[in-house]
């Protein structure tokens, strides 16, 4: 059967239909928007120069920092524009390089937490060997590896998604292009594509967040062994992953292992991995890391210095 496709545009039906709730989500997001943006940036900017790459734990956090930027910039910019304007439209091409950069930003940041729960499991399980398990060159291919894993994951979406013939309705109830919403538009039978879809995503959001847990369950047991001070440093640091993983993966796990179906709260639910969890990240790891808080405080006051010497 031909592929016939008369959509060129998809409009989007936004977050609220209401004028005055939409210029207050203007108001709101702009902000959270603002604190992803120099959040994130402050955390690259710190560990870049305190020269922190050399610790793992902090080379994939600056990287987390980085896909988080990039993970909310695909849907944010676009959604708070639309929240002051009449017609809520995206080109077809646009929606799927939309669709490709949700995935792939979302699946990335989804392996980089993994590694990451590896890296702590490492540091407090063996500790006498981390320094040859995570060295350098490792790391580098752990993180290539991430990247890779989320563009397979993406691209096999998108391929999905694209094959499809689309011949009206345009209308997406969302505030950016998502698989299932766009399935819902397709002027043919999109079961078997949802099955695939389905075990694509939910294999890899269910998947990670299993080892995840399993990882911090067996580096919880582990903690025993260790001394108060060990512990407590231990407990920060893990506390902060720990909270990031449920943020990101509740929502994730409620909207990709499921059937194709869509409902009303799918909007706010993505919200929570799309825009609120890049924005707490920093907030999360800065506030429950000594490290962390201690390097931007050398990072500031060195700032403070040099523009006090300046203007001498």
């Amino acid at each position: 059967m031909e592929k016939i496709n008369n959509v060129t545009e998809f409009i989007f039906w936004g977050l609220s239909q209401s004028p005055e709730i939409e210029k207050a989500c203007f108001v709101v997001f702009s902000v959270f928007y603002i604190i992803i943006l120099l959040g994130n940036l402050l955390i690259m900017l710190t560990v870049c120069l305190n020269n922190l790459f050399k610790s793992p734990m902090y080379f994939f956090l600056s990287f987390l920092s980085l896909v988080d930027i990039c993970y909310s910039s695909v849907t944010a910019p676009k959604m708070i524009v639309d929240l002051l304007a009449k017609d809520k439209t995206i080109s077809y091409v646009g929606c799927m390089l939309q669709l490709f950069g949700v995935h792939f930003f979302g699946c990335t940041e989804i392996f980089i937490l993994t590694v990451m729960a590896y890296d702590r499991y490492v540091a407090i399980c063996k500790p006498l060997h981390y320094t040859t398990i995570m060295d350098q060159e490792r790391c580098n291919k752990m993180l290539l590896g991430t990247w890779v894993g989320g563009f397979l994951h993406s691209i096999i979406q998108v391929a999905l998604v694209v094959q499809l013939p689309f011949c009206g309705p345009n209308e997406i109830d969302h505030y950016f292009c998502d698989v299932h919403p766009v399935l819902k538009l397709a002027c043919t039978d999109t079961y078997i594509v949802g099955v695939v879809v389905t075990v694509n995503s939910g294999t890899i959001a269910l998947g990670s967040f299993v080892i995840l847990l399993i990882s911090y369950s067996i580096i919880l047991v582990s903690l025993r062994k260790q001394s108060a001070e060990g512990r407590r440093k231990a407990l920060s640091t893990c506390g902060s992953h720990i909270a990031v993983v449920i943020i990101f993966f509740g929502p994730c796990t409620f909207m990709y292992m499921r059937p194709d179906t869509t409902f009303s709260e799918d909007k706010m639910v993505a919200v929570f991995y799309t825009i609120i969890t890049p924005m707490l990240n920093p907030l999360i790891y800065t506030l429950r890391n000594a490290e962390v808080k201690n390097a931007m405080k050398k990072l500031w006051g060195r700032n403070v210095f040099l523009e006090a010497k300046g203007k001498k």
